[in-house]
Formats: C-alpha cells, sequence, structure tokens
C-alpha cells in the first residue's frame, strides 16, 4: 500500500472553509478513483499548517489518480493558500498501520519526520515495530499509529493519533524520550515533530500487524 502526502500553508482564518473543502467536494472525488482506500487531514489552526494524505492500494493506482488529484491540488492552493511556496508533496510506502480503537472529534496527533540511511530502512521499521510501537500503545488516550517511509531517500515519518489534546500533550515527555533513544540505537536523524488535530479521517487502509 501507498500514499500520498501534501503539505501546504493556508490562510487559518480559512481552515474551517478548507475542512469542510475536504470533506464535501475532494473526497467524494476521489473515494471512487480506482485503488483509493483513504484521505486523511491534519492540520495546526493557529499556523495555517495542514497535511492531507491520500492512501491507494499500489503504486500503480497511486500515479495514475494523479492527473484527477492535481487539478483539485490546485483549486486548494488556489481557494486557501497562503502564498507561502508551493505544496510539498511527497510519495511513501505504508509500511505500518495499527489502529486500537477509531478516532473521534477532538483527536490530535504528533507527527515525526525523520530519515536514516536508505540500506537501513528495514532495520528502522524492525525496530519501530518491536520496540517503539508496544511503548506508544501504552501511552494514555492512544487510539493508532502509522509509519510511511520512502526507500529510496530513507526518509519517513511517523504518526501517533490520541483522542484527545490533552492525551497528546501527556504523552510529550514519553515521546521524547523514544525519540532520543532511537536516535542513540541507530543512525536516524529527526528532521522536525509537530502536533496536529485531526479533522478528516475516512480510511479503509487494512492493519498491517
Amino acid at each position: 500500500m501507498y500514499a500520498r502526502s501534501t503539505i501546504l500553508m493556508i490562510f487559518p482564518a480559512s481552515m474551517d472553509e478548507a475542512i469542510a473543502y475536504m470533506g464535501e467536494e475532494v473526497w467524494p472525488a476521489m473515494r471512487d478513483m480506482d485503488g483509493c482506500i483513504g484521505l486523511s487531514m491534519m492540520c495546526d489552526r493557529e499556523s495555517g499548517k495542514y497535511i492531507a494524505t491520500s492512501a491507494w492500494e499500489d503504486r500503480q493506482a497511486m500515479r495514475a489518480s494523479d492527473q484527477h488529484v492535481h487539478p483539485m491540488r490546485e483549486q486548494m492552493v488556489d481557494r486557501f493558500g497562503a502564498g507561502v511556496g508551493e505544496p510539498e508533496i511527497r510519495e511513501w510506502e505504508i509500511a505500518v498501520l495499527h489502529r486500537e480503537h477509531a478516532t473521534g472529534e477532538g483527536a490530535c496527533c504528533r507527527i515525526t519526520w525523520l530519515r536514516t540511511d536508505p540500506s537501513r530502512a528495514d532495520q528502522l521499521l524492525d525496530m519501530y515495530r518491536t520496540r517503539i510501537m508496544p511503548r506508544i500503545e501504552q501511552m494514555h488516550g492512544f487510539s493508532s499509529l502509522s509509519m510511511l517511509i520512502d526507500r529510496d531517500s530513507g526518509r519517513a515519518v511517523g504518526t501517533a493519533v490520541f483522542e484527545s489534546r490533552s492525551a497528546l500533550e501527556q504523552s510529550r515527555d514519553q515521546a521524547r524520550m523514544l525519540r532520543e533513544e532511537s536516535t542513540n540505537a541507530m543512525d536516524v536523524d529527526i528532521l522536525d515533530v509537530a502536533e496536529m488535530e485531526l479533522v478528516f479521517a475516512h480510511l479503509r487502509v487494512p492493519e498491517t500487524v
């Protein structure tokens, strides 16, 4: 399974309108595309940053969809873009996905971008599954997690979803310790960490664990 992520800065005052556009126009158009198995959106209402991620059964379906997705992306930029750069678009393999329970209103997530040597991608995923994931699952308010990876570049992004903002905040110290242990155990560079609200989640992606 594969995913395409789009990161865009929009005007914070337009965030609710952008979320509605995603649910009322983008998702209805995408869910009938061949191979589409989901769409999610995370946002930071203060900065105006949002991340939309579409999920696909295979790489071929993801690539074939771009001719239809690109115009919708351009419309999103034209309607809501803050004019601070082009959208950042990346393609990933969905390497790990696990849900403890469904998310509801008020769910929030921590997103961690990292990079390792491409030759150590499998080692990174093994460490995530065996050492990191069990500890995230024990955190208060945990809902789900995922790890997406680009094996060619060695870049990866892990997302942990919590049932509320307060649960996310309570997990900060534990998450920081896990990041420190990861960088010590492997040659991993933490590129960025963000906490965002999960505002749209329609996923039919099957569990990988």
